[in-house]
């Protein structure tokens, strides 16, 4: 008999091959809840809604560190994204380097965002900025979280680009592009965003992780072997993914240079640019939880193991 579970993702090129069928777990028969994240976290996290779900490492993490995570991680990450890009200035707020933050006020959608957590995390210590005299400002938590100690932290009352844009935040740091972009009322703080990010990824190797794959606990404990076989799944969907940006013949990705791109993103990080497995981003997801203790997200000592089910840290 087969089981029948929920499984909600965004899709993408690297978990369509799992949405379409292409990539099956035997004895398993999925209803996909394809969707975007900030709807599926807040249903995972708040209603323990999916038996497997994409996650917000943020997320996962607070949740995990204080005892109360409804989910047990698989190191599997569909999303991954520098965010060098994602910090946004109002134009003529006199800000110019990332000092110039210090004493600011900062909106964000949820400061324990994982956008927001490696925000803040390079900027302490790629840039020396002292993020505790920000004045941070939250469009709301999908998840509680008590006030960090030694944080300015209050509830924004409005959307965060909105604030921004009329000149009630200073700056905003979000994974998504504001409008106000394209009208030139809002600026980027580093125009030449990427040449900071390799930088950055050259120095660190690291390219951050956004989201992992999870699996309800108790859905884990009734099926052990669950765990492992949604990280072999993602694995092979992955490679398909990688395998569709090298064809020429006919372009899979609506790219006409994506061939250069794909050339150059092999040169900059190699033949595997989408790392997956415990192993193998041990030393980045430890960062991460070094910058939600520096955060005040969490209280104690957590080694990154603690994410994930025993049967996957070994796997590749």
């Amino acid at each position: 008999m087969k089981l029948h579970l929920t499984l909600a993702c965004t899709a993408s090129d690297r978990t369509r091959p799992i949405l379409d069928g292409r990539v099956t777990i035997p004895g398993v028969d999925f209803t996909f809840l394809p969707g975007e994240p900030e709807d599926i976290f807040r249903r995972a996290l708040r209603d323990r809604a999916f038996a497997v779900t994409e996650l917000s490492m943020g997320s996962h993490i607070v949740t995990t560190a204080r005892g109360d995570s409804p989910y047990v991680g698989v190191p599997v990450f569909p999303s991954r994204a520098f965010r060098h890009s994602g910090v946004y200035l109002r134009a003529g707020a006199g800000i110019t380097t990332p000092k110039d933050l210090e004493g600011r006020i900062v909106a964000l959608p949820e400061f324990q965002q994982t956008a927001a957590l490696w925000v803040r995390g390079f900027l302490r210590e790629q840039y020396g900025v002292d993020t505790r005299a920000i004045r941070w400002r939250s469009g709301g938590e999908r998840v509680a979280i008590a006030p960090p100690p030694g944080h300015d932290l209050t509830p924004l009352g409005e959307d965060p680009e909105a604030a921004l844009d009329a000149g009630r935040a200073d700056a905003l740091i979000g994974p998504r592009i504001p409008a106000g972009l394209a009208r030139g009322s809002i600026t980027r703080l580093w125009p030449d965003y990427a040449s900071e990010e390799r930088a950055w990824h050259k120095r660190t190797q690291f390219f951050p992780i956004m989201h992992c794959m999870a699996v309800r606990k108790d859905i884990a404990e009734a099926h052990p072997w669950l765990p492992l076989e949604i990280h072999r799944a993602f694995a092979r969907a992955r490679a398909i993914a990688l395998e569709e940006l090298s064809l020429i013949n006919v372009l899979r990705v609506s790219m006409p240079w994506v061939a250069a791109a794909f050339e150059e993103q092999r040169a900059a990080m190699g033949g595997d640019p989408w790392p997956i497995g415990f192993t193998r981003n041990r030393e980045e997801i430890a960062a991460m939880i070094r910058f939600a203790a520096a955060d005040g997200l969490i209280t104690r000592d957590m080694p990154p193991e603690e994410l994930f089910h025993s049967s996957v840290l070994g796997e590749r």
